[in-house]
């Protein structure tokens, strides 16, 4: 498990692409491998990977093709820089929010505005996965815990805001409109919505259509109905 608190930036150093399978060699910024074990896990852009060598300031780690199919993982090239966390340790402090390190699906960002001292994102996602995104909810982006600001669900948009410290401790200062990005949704909300609709399908069946047109007439939607409060205190605190 992870706790989206990222904890620096490596470089990766090299790349071997065998059929099916990345092997990625990355430079780790200092003492963040104190202690790292072979097998240990480490996430990688919001990626849990498998530590399967280790040097001291780097470490080489399998990418099978799952991964890379779901992840922007295939993207990267030798000098790439990536976000990495640590996996969380028994009783360590959660500032962010549980991440699995699953990666659910990648995201464009489209949009990138820069009023003082802040940087806003905006991301193009997926229509199947916008339903489990609410403004003031968590997301995991490229493995960092953040705040959701807005979410325009009938363009499946959504934007976060960084503060200068995340800005610092990330990779995100360097993007540019048109990266993709890793997304990993909040899994608590996930199980809401998905219970909320089977049992809004089982109990309406045909009516369910109806009801849901409904609610877009209204500007709503069925996942709204799921939407819980969540504390802010994650990386990118507004």
């Amino acid at each position: 498990m992870f706790t989206g608190i990222v904890k620096g930036r490596a470089h990766v150093q090299d790349i071997q692409r065998l059929q099916g399978l990345y092997s990625i060699v990355l430079a780790f910024p200092a003492d963040f491998d104190q202690g790292l074990e072979i097998g240990a896990s480490v996430a990688v852009d919001g990626v849990c990977l498998t530590v399967t060598t280790h040097a001291p300031g780097q470490a080489s780690f399998d990418v099978m093709q799952e991964s890379l199919a779901r992840t922007t993982l295939i993207d990267l090239e030798a000098g790439s820089e990536v976000n990495v966390e640590r996996a969380a340790r028994d009783g360590a402090e959660i500032g962010g929010h549980p991440l699995s390190g699953h990666v659910d699906c990648t995201a464009q960002i489209i949009k990138i505005d820069t009023p003082e001292n802040n940087m806003v994102m905006t991301f193009q996602l997926l229509p199947e996965w916008a339903r489990y995104v609410f403004a003031k909810g968590y997301i995991a982006v490229n493995g960092c815990s953040l705040t959701v600001s807005d979410m325009d669900r009938a363009s499946s948009r959504f934007s976060v805001w960084f503060i200068p410290e995340t800005l610092r401790a990330t990779t995100f200062a360097n993007k540019q409109v048109g990266a993709r990005v890793n997304i990993e949704i909040e899994r608590a909300t996930q199980v809401t919505v998905d219970t909320i609709r089977g049992y809004m399908e089982e109990r309406l069946g045909p009516l369910l259509p109806r009801l849901e047109a409904l609610l877009a007439i209204e500007g709503g939607s069925l996942e709204q109905l799921a939407a819980l409060p969540h504390p802010n205190k994650d990386q990118a605190k507004q």
